[in-house]
C-alpha cells in the first residue's frame, strides 16, 4: 500500500496546506479519498495519474472534503475519458452534484456511478480482487463515514523443493493453495509448512474522517496497519472540539492506541496550527508511532 496526502487541513485552506483528499494505492489500483478544494491541482503537481482513478470515496458533505469534485470530474471528462468511475458518499452529494453536472459539464464522457452509504452500522462498500473496503459511521455534524481498506490475502506459494520431493501435479498445487490437506503415497499427512511458504502479513488502512471522540469504532479498526485520525485540536481546545464534534490529537492517540494500531497518522488541522509540533508532541505523549503529516506526505507500508 502507498498513500499521499494531498490536503490536510480543515475548513480553510491556507498558503501551506490544502483542505483533506488523500490517493492510496492498494495492489496497483488508486483510490481519492475526499476531494476538498484544490485536490486535482496537488494530483498534478505531486505527478499522480488522476485518470487511474476508478473509486472515490467521500466521508460527508462539508465543503471542506467535497468542493474540489466537480472540477475534478470536468478535468476527466475534457480529457474524454471512458472508464467508467464510482463515487461512494452521502445520496444528499449526489443531489447536489448532479445539476452541477448538467450545467457545467456537456455530455460527460464517461459514466458517473453513485454508491450511497449507510450511517446506522459498517458495511462491506467495495470488494474486488485484491482489496475490500468498509465503511465505519462516525459521529459529526453531518452523516459521516469513515473507511477501511484492506488486502485480500493472497494464496500461498508452493515450496519449488516440495515440488520436487513429492511430484506434486497441478491438481495438487491447486488444492494445498486451497487450504485442503496433502498426503504422500504412504498416506501419511505432509505438514503444511513443509509444502507452502508463509504469506505475507495482510495490510490494512482506516481513514477516520471528522469526527467526536468515539471509542465504538476501535471494533471495526483493530489491528490496523495503519491508521489516519482527524485531530482539529490540542487539548486546550477539548472544549471546542467536543462542541463541533471533532477531536484532539490525545484523542486521537487514544483511539490508535485502544485499537492496536501499527501506527498513527493525524491531520485535519484547525487553521489556528501555523505549526503542527504541539499536536504531534500531545499524540506522541499517548501513541508514540504517531506522525503529523503534510501536504505532499507520503508514505509506503
Amino acid at each position: 500500500m502507498e498513500l499521499t496526502v494531498l490536503g490536510c487541513n480543515s475548513a480553510l485552506p491556507t498558503s501551506q496546506r490544502n483542505p483533506s483528499a488523500q490517493i492510496l494505492t492498494v495492489s496497483g489500483r488508486t483510490f481519492l479519498i475526499d476531494c476538498g478544494e484544490g485536490t486535482q491541482f496537488q494530483i498534478r503537481k505531486m505527478h499522480i495519474n488522476f485518470m487511474r482513478i476508478d473509486y472515490i470515496f467521500i466521508s460527508h458533505t462539508h465543503g471542506d472534503h467535497v468542493f474540489g469534485l466537480i472540477g475534478l470530474l470536468s478535468t476527466m471528462s475534457l480529457l474524454n475519458r471512458t472508464t467508467p468511475l464510482t463515487i461512494f458518499c452521502n445520496s444528499k452529494l449526489e443531489e447536489l452534484l448532479r445539476p452541477q453536472l448538467t450545467y457545467f459539464i456537456d455530455n460527460l464522457s464517461f459514466k458517473l456511478n453513485f454508491h450511497h452509504l449507510r450511517y446506522d452500522k459498517p458495511e462491506v462498500i467495495l470488494n474486488i480482487k485484491g482489496v475490500k473496503v468498509s465503511s465505519v459511521p462516525l459521529r459529526h455534524r453531518l452523516p459521516t463515514c469513515g473507511f477501511v481498506f484492506c488486502e485480500q490475502e493472497k494464496e500461498p506459494n508452493i515450496k519449488k523443493q516440495a515440488i520436487y520431493k513429492y511430484g506434486l501435479t497441478i491438481a495438487d498445487i491447486v488444492s494445498i493453495k486451497g487450504g485442503r490437506p496433502y498426503y504422500d503415497v504412504d498416506g501419511t499427512e505432509v505438514p503444511r509448512e513443509e509444502l507452502v511458504m508463509s504469506s505475507q502479513p495482510v495490510k490494512s488502512y482506516a481513514y477516520i474522517s471528522d469526527t467526536a471522540f468515539l471509542p465504538e469504532i476501535v471494533a471495526h479498526i483493530g489491528g490496523v496497519s495503519l491508521l489516519y485520525h482527524e485531530a482539529t485540536f490540542a487539548e486546550d481546545n477539548a472544549m471546542l472540539a467536543k462542541k463541533t464534534l471533532h477531536s484532539t490529537a490525545i484523542q486521537a492517540a487514544t483511539i490508535a492506541r485502544l485499537a492496536g494500531a501499527g501506527k498513527l497518522l493525524i491531520g485535519h488541522y484547525s487553521s489556528r496550527y501555523k505549526e503542527t509540533d504541539i499536536l504531534e508532541q500531545e499524540a506522541q505523549s499517548v501513541f508514540p508511532d504517531t506522525t503529523a503529516v503534510f501536504d505532499g506526505f507520503k508514505i509506503m507500508f
